[in-house]
């Protein structure tokens, strides 16, 4: 999925007149930690969790919450995709923090994926919409695939 605003950004700080999203979360570990705030906020994620009594802590064991959410989001097919998107933000923030050596890399568009230590990228937004449609992949299970990659 695209993220103008991240487009926007990256415009802003030179990074897309240099084509260098990748550099831009690889090498420069200030930069990456802003972009990891960025993509964290989750926010209508974050409000339905906090509707349902989940606190999203950037933890694992959240992840484990979510799956066990009843999926009611799925009454609104106008929030479902948004939701989605949210969820795999989520996702691969929980991943970049807790996973040794993953960081978001942003390929040329703006479409933000998770880069394993291992060098394997994981497309944590499609993981996350996937998730939000049909319940599978479980975002625990991705996040547990990554964690042992």
């Amino acid at each position: 999925m695209n993220i103008p605003f991240l487009d926007h950004w990256l415009g802003r700080h030179g990074e897309r007149d240099k084509g260098a999203e990748a550099a831009a979360t690889e090498h420069d570990p200030e930069r990456a930690a802003a972009i990891t705030e960025l993509l964290s906020e989750c926010e209508l994620l974050r409000a339905r969790a906090a509707q349902a009594g989940l606190e999203l802590d950037d933890s694992p064991s959240s992840l484990t919450g979510l799956d066990q959410l009843p999926p009611r989001w799925r009454d609104d097919p106008e929030e479902l995709p948004w939701l989605g998107n949210d969820a795999g933000l989520y996702l691969g923030t929980v991943i970049v923090r807790t996973v040794p050596g993953a960081v978001w890399h942003i390929w040329p568009g703006g479409h933000p994926v998770v880069r394993l230590a291992s060098g394997r990228e994981i497309s944590v937004v499609e993981a996350g919409v996937e998730w939000a449609f049909n319940g599978a992949p479980e975002l625990s299970q991705v996040y547990g695939e990554a964690a042992e990659a």
